[in-house]
């Protein structure tokens, strides 16, 4: 009950952030968009550092000199999907007048969505890792510390919520219908939960690359995608300081907690 309750926590995050389009009369401006990128950005690089990448190579130390192999290897791995993922799946991001991706007749609000549900994949592939990793009883991750990164992604899914809520009422759509979107956007995150935890079950000695891999595809949506929308444009300076609040508060909420 507390793997899947902490599971849920993430899309929590998100369904509360796309709810904010019942109290907010007007869509959040740039300065405000910014910071939310920017400590997006922050949460999921320390996210992927403390709670995943270090992790991952404490349960290769058997290797010796070579414990970073298989963390190096589930990192390029995670990169590498995310990368062919952009390619194959149309989609559309914030501030952008062209769709990435295959030609497609998709509405723009579809686009959006599936922008963001992208984004979701790899965070859900981290928190099903983690607990996989309490599950197998290694000791290297602790319940506490799982909750702790389940808690940091929820904390940078409410702003997620807000981002993709918020412009689709602006292109027109009802209240309900932008936060039926935004809260569905957050879906695939407990999917892939139960993906990473199928797998570490399933395959013996996989979950060090799991974890790698969900830090490689994290750190990919990162440097492709939210630090060049947080940085376009005017208040630039006010993303890098998002992105050293959340940066921080991740790295807290992972060691007071781990």
């Amino acid at each position: 009950m507390d793997v899947l309750l902490g599971l849920m926590i993430p899309f929590i995050g998100t369904t509360l952030g796309a709810a904010e389009v019942f109290f907010l009369k007007k869509e959040i401006g740039p300065f405000v968009q910014k910071a939310l990128l920017g400590f997006a950005s922050g949460v999921m690089v320390a996210a992927s550092v403390w709670s995943l990448l270090i992790p991952a190579m404490d349960m290769s130390s058997h290797l010796g000199k070579f414990a970073f192999a298989p963390a190096a290897v589930g990192f390029l791995a995670g990169v590498a999907f995310l990368l062919a993922m952009d390619r194959v799946i149309p989609h559309l991001h914030l501030g952008n007048a062209q769709p990435e991706g295959p030609k497609s007749r998709l509405q723009r609000t579809t686009l959006l969505m599936l922008a963001v549900t992208l984004h979701n994949f790899p965070e859900g592939a981290a928190a099903g890792a983690a607990y996989a990793g309490v599950l197998s009883g290694s000791g290297q991750i602790s319940m506490a510390g799982a909750l702790a990164l389940s808690i940091g992604i929820a904390i940078q899914n409410f702003p997620e919520g807000i981002i993709i809520s918020f412009p689709l009422r602006s292109a027109g759509a009802g209240r309900l219908k932008a936060f039926t979107a935004g809260m569905l956007s957050g879906i695939v995150e407990p999917a892939g939960a139960a993906l990473a935890i199928l797998l570490a079950s399933q395959i013996s000695g996989v979950l060090p690359y799991l974890l790698a891999f969900a830090a490689g595809a994290m750190i990919y949506v990162v440097v492709e995608e939210l630090i060049p929308e947080a940085s376009e444009g005017e208040h630039s300076n006010t993303a890098t300081i998002g992105f050293a609040v959340g940066f921080a508060v991740m790295m807290a909420l992972d060691v007071a907690l781990g």
